[in-house]
């Protein structure tokens, strides 16, 4: 981006302040119109024929420009891996400890890669490996998925594990809705209740 005097070509498509075409000038002529607006002339397409240029404050729309990276930066989510890792052996004490570390960044949003490191003669018993990974598949379950199969890669042994989504049946939705139309709905008005005629014959008060 080139701004003012830095623009080096004979004509330019300007744009004013407002956004209104204001067509095409001589660089010169519309770097004098910026200039006395006290605004800058910037080329913002510098590709096009002729290039077009806008007057504007240069800083403010630096300021504004630097405020909506960094706004979309904030509304990014950011997951990172982060990893347990296993040998065929591992007992349960330390199974369990890592198995719930797992959780936990798991229902933090975080993906997880689960390794077993196979060494030397342990090689040849990777069903082992094989075995703890869908033990710990089953262990978390209620809160990850597994992304990637085991799958190995040299000596390690691996599963990765990605927040598990929530999933809502169709059932499950059009019994809340029904629930809900049903806390909404006006009870219906009753008729206030009608005495019954007395089948008695009228009193001589009455035929007087």
């Amino acid at each position: 981006m080139r701004i003012n005097d830095r623009i080096r070509v004979a004509q330019v498509r300007v744009i004013d302040d407002a956004g209104e075409q204001l067509g095409v000038m001589e660089t010169r002529d519309a770097i004098r119109a910026a200039r006395e607006q006290g605004l800058d002339l910037v080329e913002v397409a510098p590709n096009a024929d002729p290039p077009v240029c806008r007057i504007i404050d240069y800083g403010k729309y630096q300021y504004e420009a630097k405020k909506k990276a960094h706004d979309a930066k904030k509304k990014q989510v950011i997951i990172t891996v982060k990893e347990v890792k296993f040998r065929p052996g591992t007992d349960d004490h330390d199974y369990d400890f890592k198995a719930k570390n797992a959780k936990r960044w798991l229902q933090d949003g975080d993906k997880v890669k689960a390794t077993i490191f196979f060494r030397g003669r342990e090689m040849a018993h990777r069903e082992l490996g094989a075995e703890l990974l869908q033990r710990l598949e089953k262990d978390l379950a209620e809160v990850g998925e597994v992304e990637t199969r085991p799958r190995m890669e040299g000596n390690q042994m691996f599963f990765i594990f990605t927040p598990k989504r929530a999933k809502t049946s169709t059932a499950a939705k059009q019994a809340a809705a029904l629930s809900q139309a049903a806390s909404t709905t006006p009870p219906v008005p009753t008729a206030p209740p009608v005495a019954p005629a007395s089948s008695e014959p009228p009193t001589n008060d009455e035929q007087g």
